[in-house]
């Protein structure tokens, strides 16, 4: 079966470097490259694959955990660290390096959190090839499934450690779900309007008698 050849140009897409660069390598002897009738450079698949390899080490054990609380309470009782204590022995039984551990105290529904940001930044650079967390939520309330696809398009995949969230969850739970409420509540009448006060009052009254 004859080996396919890239283009000077398809190869150094593949590589992620500029062309003058696998000019060089050809020169230095660092690559193996073929002539055309034309003279033209033409590279080997394999080649590339080769250098892929160098380029673009194994990662695939590299993990960060993620840990997150919604308040300075749930913080104080431990929680971020007993999170972090379960997730770190998790790791260290299926052998992954923990490059970083990174923590956020806020709301699930917080979409601009400064570690999360930090994961996003890790996960785009490439740097890591697993994400371990201990409940989905701690990563986002809604749309978990969306984050999975783009982290996935990194090369990066989600390991949820639990299932179903803990009992001392609910708190937070319904916390999130008021702040959902009011959210809408004040696009639809303004958060001054006495339908606004209205609609969060029903609501929080209802949480509380579903409780009882």
């Amino acid at each position: 079966m004859t080996e396919r050849l890239l283009t000077l140009s398809e190869a150094c897409k593949r590589l992620g470097i500029h062309p003058n660069t696998l000019r060089k390598w050809d020169k230095q002897g660092r690559i193996r490259v073929v002539r055309t009738v034309g003279g033209r450079r033409r590279i080997p698949e394999t080649e590339v694959e080769r250098l892929i390899g160098i380029i673009e080490p194994d990662i695939s054990k590299k993990a960060v955990i993620y840990c997150r609380v919604s308040s300075n309470d749930q913080k104080q009782k431990g929680g971020l660290e007993r999170q972090k204590q379960s997730l770190l022995e998790y790791a260290k039984l299926r052998g992954y390096e923990v490059v970083s551990v990174l923590e956020d105290v806020a709301s699930g529904l917080n979409e601009d959190r400064k570690s999360l940001n930090k994961l996003f930044d890790m996960v785009e650079r490439r740097e890591i090839g697993v994400v371990v967390v201990g409940f989905k939520d701690r990563l986002t309330r809604f749309g978990f499934r969306y984050l999975e696809r783009y982290f996935s398009s990194h090369g990066v995949r989600i390991e949820v450690v639990n299932g179903e969230e803990p009992k001392d969850a609910y708190q937070e739970l319904v916390k999130d779900l008021i702040a959902l409420v009011s959210s809408f509540a004040g696009k639809l009448y303004g958060l001054r309007s006495h339908k606004y006060e209205k609609v969060v009052e029903g609501v929080k009254q209802l949480i509380a008698e579903c409780a009882e």
